[in-house]
Parts: C-alpha cells; sequence; structure tokens
C-alpha cells in the first residue's frame, strides 16, 4: 500500500506560479513511476505529466513549456512546478504512482486561476 498526500495548492493569479509537492510512503520510490493529473468538475481526469523510475519526464501539450514535473528520491517526493499560469489550468491536482502495475492517488489539492 502506497500513500500519497498532496500539498500546494491555493489562489494565484493569471501569470503566476505555483509549486505543488506529494510526498508518497514506501521504501522504493526510485521505482515508482509519478504523475499529475487534473480534474475540473463535470470533466473526466486529465493527465499532466510523468515522472519515471529512470529519469525521463511527459507533458501534456496544454501544459508544456509552462509546468515541470521533478523528485527528490531522497525525499520520497514529486514536485510540480507550475508557472504562467492560466485561467483554465483551474482544477483539483491529483498526485499518482505506478507501482508494481498498481495505480494509486491522492486526495488531490485545488488550484484555481484568478484575479
Amino acid at each position: 500500500q502506497v500513500q500519497l498526500v498532496e500539498s500546494g495548492g491555493g489562489l494565484v493569479q493569471p501569470g503566476g506560479s505555483l509549486r505543488l509537492s506529494c510526498a508518497a510512503s514506501g521504501r522504493h520510490f526510485t521505482f515508482y513511476v509519478m504523475k499529475w493529473y487534473r480534474q475540473v468538475p463535470g470533466k473526466q481526469r486529465e493527465w499532466v505529466a510523468t515522472s519515471t523510475s529512470g529519469g525521463s519526464t511527459n507533458y501534456a501539450d496544454s501544459v508544456k513549456g509552462r509546468f515541470t514535473i521533478s523528485r527528490d528520491n531522497a525525499k520520497n517526493t514529486v514536485y510540480l512546478q507550475m508557472n504562467s499560469l492560466k485561467p483554465e489550468d483551474t482544477a483539483v491536482y491529483y498526485c499518482g504512482a505506478v507501482v508494481a502495475a498498481v495505480n494509486y492517488w491522492g486526495q488531490g489539492t485545488q488550484v484555481t486561476v484568478s484575479s
């Protein structure tokens, strides 16, 4: 069982920045595939970014060049640095982990981009 706890959400003006954090439990975080998703009420959960155990990263086209996923394996933590935020980035952001082909989810953190 892997537990994920997100933090760092909040209210930010358009053009601003936020950094989300996701702390994971377990002894083998280095091998976890870590992902960020987001969801707007009434819509399907949308994949945002992935950090693999091999160190590669991938991004949805909608956030490429603005968001950066990174991880600190010593702290069992993955981050999502979000820059140049737009109102359409408003959503609940979820951290996900794939561990031995099992998917785990955090509880989500709200990000609101509004003036």
